[in-house]
């Protein structure tokens, strides 16, 4: 498979789309609804504080709330699966996620316990969210598929990524600009914030489509892992010190030193067609062989960026830093997933165990590294300067992150060697 093959094939990729087994397709269908309301949650919300409290402190609490919440919610989901369908608990994530953003714009004042619960509950609608996701993932594909399957999934989440922010951007932008809505942008937030919810409804009702299947072991808790799935939560919590940055760094940085909410979309959208084809010819084309490249030249592209955005520190530095972000998360995630996924097969067949279990597990990776990341931010915000925590946090940890090539690449050739491979 060639990439010329695959862009001259429009119709024969779509019916290879359908040749998937109709949970995989339900599930990516779902997913690309719930694409558009992503980058609302995850870019606009902190933009929203940061316009009306003016502090990169609270957008970093807030974004530490959420990702405190998750891995409570990765828990309560746990038990929950003994009794409720799972795609039940999936859909409820997703209206959850719709309501937590109504709570935040219904507050008169941004105070940090108002802020806190509504990150609490944003981080319990991820939580709904991730953990069903990633186990009907999980089961919808097997490693040879997930390549495609990641590629497709990351595909919509970039196009979108493209699309909403610019939307939205404009929308907010003109508000106050043009007065529209008598100039009031809290408004405008508002009436994107029932799209939002709306929009939830609609990928909440998708997934009733498909006949998905509870996990059948009932025990999800455990200590003790093999070795194997110890390098991984290490690779996890590598990958968790970055991600509350490149949800708050790019809010932060545009309302700071580019423009306002108009800018925020622009930026985001403006190397996203490049990268959103990339990505879908990357997973119809590439094999697991290949997943080690693209998740080093990911973590490369984030390096660059974040070394030039340190130097420059100007509305340039930031434009460039929010192009390698837009390059590197999907890069990242369409290699990350896959070797998540076969080491689950791998370790959950050797030690006999529900695959949920390793879902959970991995969740406290994540929450390790976010958890050091944003405390890391915050400190240098509160202590040194925001200025300081702006240029080098970033640095930091995009240095730091280089540790995970060789993980990566001594976990794809355990997992190999214990499947024969």
């Amino acid at each position: 498979m060639t990439v010329a093959s695959v862009l001259k094939r429009p119709a024969k990729e779509y019916s290879y789309f359908l040749s998937l087994p109709q949970t995989t397709r339900v599930l990516l269908i779902t997913n690309m609804v719930y694409a558009f309301v992503l980058p609302v949650i995850e870019i606009f919300v902190g933009a929203y504080i940061m316009r009306n409290s003016n502090d990169p402190s609270k957008v970093a609490a807030y974004q530490l709330s959420v990702y405190t919440g998750i891995p409570i919610t990765f828990y309560i989901n746990g038990f929950l699966l003994r009794r409720v369908k799972i795609s039940n608990l999936y859909s409820f994530g997703m209206l959850l996620s719709g309501f937590s953003m109504v709570i935040m714009m219904s507050l008169t004042n941004l105070s940090s316990l108002g802020i806190s619960v509504a990150g609490i509950l944003m981080g319990c609608s991820f939580g709904f969210f991730w953990a069903n996701r990633d186990y009907l993932a999980l089961n919808s594909t097997d490693d040879s598929t997930r390549n495609y399957y990641y590629g497709l999934e990351t595909f919509f989440y970039t196009i979108t990524y493209i699309i909403i922010p610019i939307i939205v951007g404009y929308f907010l932008m003109s508000t106050e600009q043009s007065n529209w809505l008598g100039g009031n942008i809290n408004m405008a937030y508002r009436i994107v914030t029932v799209a939002v919810f709306l929009l939830t409804i609609v990928s909440s009702i998708m997934i009733h489509q498909g006949d998905f299947k509870n996990p059948v072991q009932k025990k999800f808790v455990f200590f003790k892992f093999h070795s194997l799935w110890k390098k991984l939560i290490a690779l996890a919590s590598l990958k968790g010190l970055a991600q509350g940055y490149l949800v708050t760094a790019p809010a932060i940085l545009i309302m700071r030193l580019v423009g306002n909410e108009g800018s925020l979309g622009m930026v985001q959208g403006v190397s996203g067609v490049l990268t959103a084809f990339l990505l879908y010819l990357l997973g119809r084309t590439t094999k697991p062989s290949h997943r080690i490249y693209i998740f080093s030249v990911g973590l490369f592209i984030f390096l660059i960026g974040t070394i030039v955005n340190g130097i420059l520190f100007s509305a340039t530095g930031v434009v460039f830093f929010v192009l390698c972000k837009v390059l590197f998360t999907p890069l990242h995630d369409i290699a990350y997933f896959p070797i998540e996924m076969k080491v689950i097969d791998v370790v959950a067949k050797i030690e006999n165990r529900n695959e949920f279990a390793y879902i959970f597990n991995h969740e406290f990776g994540l929450y390790i590294g976010r958890f050091a990341g944003l405390i890391l931010f915050i400190c240098l915000a509160q202590y040194v300067s925001e200025d300081f925590a702006l240029k080098y946090a970033l640095i930091i940890i995009a240095f730091v992150q280089l540790a995970s090539i060789p993980l990566a690449k001594n976990i794809i050739t355990k997992a190999n060697q214990l499947t024969g491979v």
